[in-house]
């Protein structure tokens, strides 16, 4: 039976083009791995490398028999993996704010639960302020959602810009005061681009109060009301406002995901890795 050890010394030594490079990385002395690949040889009485003062090669059996290590060494690691799995119980309440819910994004909650029968998942849709706050108060152990200008903590998943959408007619002059499509208090766009506005001294007027994307999204391809949104979400018919009508530029929507220090971490983590898989997909 062959050692795990010298298999994965082995396999080193002919990733690492070398004995020297591959002690390093295992944190071994070059006598030490030089003796790991020759027991290998004697175990089965062959060579493995062709050696030269300045490099060495893979054998016929060498190539056959590092095709095995790797195969091996994956299912060794796979092995312990599953053994050694944490069993996730309980429930864990995700906040996720309006404009970042998708299918895919629930199949894979859906998914992850589905492979630890005691687990539960349990989501929250809402105004990142709002569910930050739930959050604070022990009701949430996620919370996913875009913020602006922001010097919270929690791990950034991708920022983009914040536009003022319109729709795709052509625009001749916008009404004065500027009719606003928004989400209630506490919104990030909401604050931002009052903000904004005052900053550039343009009179607006909340024409239409919002609870979902869909609304605003309404309101901006009626010409009704303009609508601050990340530039990702215009979609067909939805044009971007900007200096040639006057209006001021908007910071980033930076999409965050943050989570409760008193939430299980074993958990946290692994949601969090299928969490920044999906938005590396999900964004360009």
């Amino acid at each position: 039976m062959f050692d795990a050890l010298l298999l994965k010394t082995f396999v080193t030594v002919v990733d690492e083009e070398g004995f020297s490079r591959a002690a390093e990385k295992l944190h071994l002395t070059q006598s030490a791995v030089s003796g790991h690949v020759r027991r290998l040889e004697e175990q089965i009485g062959k060579p493995l490398l062709r050696r030269t003062t300045r490099s060495q090669q893979l054998t016929p059996d060498g190539e056959r028999l590092v095709a095995f290590a790797r195969t091996i060494l994956a299912l060794n690691r796979d092995a312990w993996a599953e053994l050694t799995r944490t069993p996730f119980h309980g429930r864990l309440r995700i906040g996720v704010s309006e404009d970042f819910v998708e299918s895919r994004l629930m199949r894979i909650f859906q998914d992850f639960a589905a492979q630890y029968p005691g687990m539960e998942i349990d989501v929250q849709v809402g105004i990142p302020g709002t569910l930050l706050a739930l959050m604070k108060q022990g009701h949430l152990e996620l919370v996913i959602g875009s913020l602006c200008e922001t010097s919270d903590a929690g791990l950034l998943l991708w920022q983009e810009p914040l536009v003022w959408a319109w729709s795709a007619q052509p625009v001749t002059q916008l009404p004065t005061p500027l009719p606003l499509a928004l989400f209630p208090e506490p919104c990030p766009y909401r604050e931002v681009a009052l903000t904004q506005l005052a900053r550039a001294g343009i009179a607006q007027r909340t024409a239409m109060l919002c609870s979902s994307t869909a609304g605003l999204r309404a309101a901006a391809l009626a010409g009704f009301a303009v609508a601050p949104m990340p530039v990702s979400q215009l979609g067909q018919g939805l044009a971007v406002l900007g200096a040639e009508q006057g209006l001021p530029d908007l910071p980033d929507a930076q999409f965050r995901l943050f989570s409760a220090p008193e939430a299980d971490q074993a958990i946290v983590a692994a949601v969090t890795q299928l969490i920044v898989e999906y938005c590396s997909t999900r964004r360009t």
